[in-house]
């Protein structure tokens, strides 16, 4: 295997002339959104070319570290592997693809141009698409940080914005399982259904209408800002899922919704996600993740016991992913710009959309390690979480992680 310095491999030029000549490539990525979104753009780009590939994803640095390490031990000359995102210390010296400061899946759609060119896979969804879905789950704005050519792309394949709400499927009750909101009827099928019932027919929504969409639209905004819990952050949190992107021919309706699919499937069913990034027939498998994890994650909001701190909102819960709980408290909940979900033996946190950014990885790290040692984590720059060994005491990691914080 090489030993070109993921320094010298973080550049897209570089990345570009190197797998080309590739025997055998293994993408190492992490297991949310934006992270199977680059690996799946990759992928197609480097199958477009006959190159064969192999996608894995891991949900910690240290985990990450781990399959790129075995990668190199299972290496025949001429295979490369490929780690998404900065990875936790390797022996395996591997190539690294990061966005540094943009999502990955959009340094990721760069990178495939420059290996296949304008050659597009034929199945679904678009590069473009799946770029810019997994620029969404990063925390993007379409056309904003780095988007503008994906965007481009995308528009010239059909994708256009319409009035509505980013959800994937054309049954409107899946409003329920949307995790870009988080309303009265969240997690809920039937109180979604209800709320629904005087607008439309949910079951036979209509994405191409644009009265719908807007009496959609409307519903959920007024939902959201009417919830006596809802914290200041939730009116710039929720504008992230009105006014979609629609899809004219994909696997889910909206570019918002495939965002949202990818991230809750990479969390709770990684292989799953990783097969539809890749094109594969996942798309009911990655629904049904999708719904099962959103209505742990709004249940997991609504039973949090928590406690409020100078800079961060601490919630235990006993069940539900800390990830997505994390990020739909700082949304939608929390008053402090950080929420900090500690849970049976995991933990993680999230900044407020409106919050300055930061680095909550490292500042996890440092509160995890402290507690155990053994605690792996990864995450973003504005989401982190944490799995340990030995959590004996949920109290000692919120102190420490008080401790870490700016």
């Amino acid at each position: 295997m090489s030993t070109t310095s993921p320094e010298a491999d973080r550049d897209v030029d570089a990345l570009a002339e190197r797998l080309p000549s590739a025997g055998f490539v293994r993408v190492v990525t992490r297991a949310d959104g934006d992270g199977v979104a680059a690996a799946g753009v990759l992928a197609r780009a480097l199958s477009t070319v006959d190159i064969p590939v192999q996608v894995t994803a891991a949900r910690t640095d240290e985990g990450r570290a781990r399959r790129a390490d075995r990668a190199a031990d299972h290496a025949a000359p001429g295979d490369v592997t490929v780690v998404v995102g900065t990875p936790d210390a390797s022996g395996a010296d591997p190539a690294v693809l990061a966005g540094d400061g943009r999502p990955d899946s959009v340094a990721a759609w760069e990178l495939a141009r420059s290996i296949a060119g304008n050659a597009s896979p034929g199945d679904l969804p678009r590069p473009s698409v799946l770029a810019l879905a997994g620029a969404v789950a990063a925390g993007a704005v379409p056309g904003e940080d780095g988007t503008d050519a994906p965007l481009s792309a995308a528009r010239e394949a059909g994708v256009e914005r319409r009035p509505g709400v980013a959800i994937p499927t054309g049954d409107a009750t899946d409003l329920a399982h949307s995790t870009l909101v988080h309303a009265p009827f969240s997690g809920d099928p039937g109180a979604a259904g209800e709320a629904l019932s005087g607008l439309f027919d949910p079951a036979g929504f209509d994405h191409a209408d644009p009265d719908v969409g807007r009496d959609l639209a409307s519903l959920v905004a007024l939902r959201v800002a009417g919830d006596d819990e809802a914290a200041r952050s939730a009116g710039v949190a929720v504008e992230r899922a009105l006014r979609p992107y629609a899809v004219p021919d994909g696997p889910v309706a909206t570019v918002g919704g495939l965002a949202d699919v990818l991230d809750a499937a990479a969390r709770e069913s990684p292989g799953v996600a990783v097969a539809l990034s890749r094109g594969y027939d996942a798309r009911e498998a990655a629904l049904s993740a999708w719904r099962e994890h959103a209505r742990a994650a709004h249940g997991a909001v609504r039973s949090a016991t928590t406690a409020r701190y100078d800079g961060v909102l601490v919630a235990r819960v006993d069940s539900g992913p800390v990830d997505t709980t994390a990020r739909l408290l700082s949304a939608y909940r929390s008053p402090e710009p950080v929420a900090l979900v500690v849970g049976d033996g995991e933990a993680a946190a999230a900044l407020s959309p409106d919050a300055e950014g930061g680095d909550l990885p490292a500042t996890l790290r440092t509160a995890a390690r402290g507690i155990d040692p053994g605690a792996e984590t990864g995450g973003t720059a504005r989401r982190a979480r944490a799995r340990f060994d030995d959590l004996p005491d949920r109290s000692a990691l919120v102190g420490a992680f008080r401790e870490a914080l700016p």
